[in-house]
């Protein structure tokens, strides 16, 4: 059984630490910068808009989860959108990824938005099958353009 408990600034090092695993694991070629470092984890906590969460299991931290309400681009409208959900490799394969990503989505239900969205890395089927699982579905490809100082 998983919990999940609001981060503090004395989080700061072990969640920039553990999210740094995180990104070198979706990327390989992942070298953080240092505005990076600077304000990745100021930035969150900063918006009140984001939740960034310890993932909570028989009372170690065993991974992290972001998520928050967007305004929509172009309409009145809010989305709801969780932005990273990781656990560490050995506590992986027991549901707390599943249960995470459930509680996330119901916190971010209470805020009536007109759609929850994420973007799952090209390359990780498991991840596929979590969202699939939970009911969300495929509906673009998103591509990207690296390089002049991106």
């Amino acid at each position: 059984m998983a919990s999940l408990v609001p981060m503090v600034e004395a989080d700061r090092e072990e969640f920039m630490r553990m999210a740094a695993d995180h990104f070198a694991e979706l990327d390989p070629s992942f070298v953080p910068r240092d505005d990076w470092r600077e304000h990745y984890f100021s930035r969150i906590l900063s918006d009140p808009r984001h939740s960034l969460r310890w993932i909570v299991s028989e009372g170690s931290k065993a991974g992290f989860i972001l998520f928050g309400i967007e305004d929509h681009r172009f309409l009145p409208r809010k989305t709801g959108v969780i932005y990273e959900l990781y656990v560490m490799p050995a506590m992986r394969r027991r549901g707390l990824a599943k249960e995470s990503a459930q509680a996330a989505i119901a916190e971010l239900r209470t805020l009536s938005p007109s759609k929850i969205q994420l973007e799952v890395m090209e390359g990780h089927p498991s991840a596929v099958s979590l969202w699939r699982s939970l009911g969300f579905h495929k509906v673009s490809e998103r591509f990207v353009l690296t390089g002049s100082g991106a």
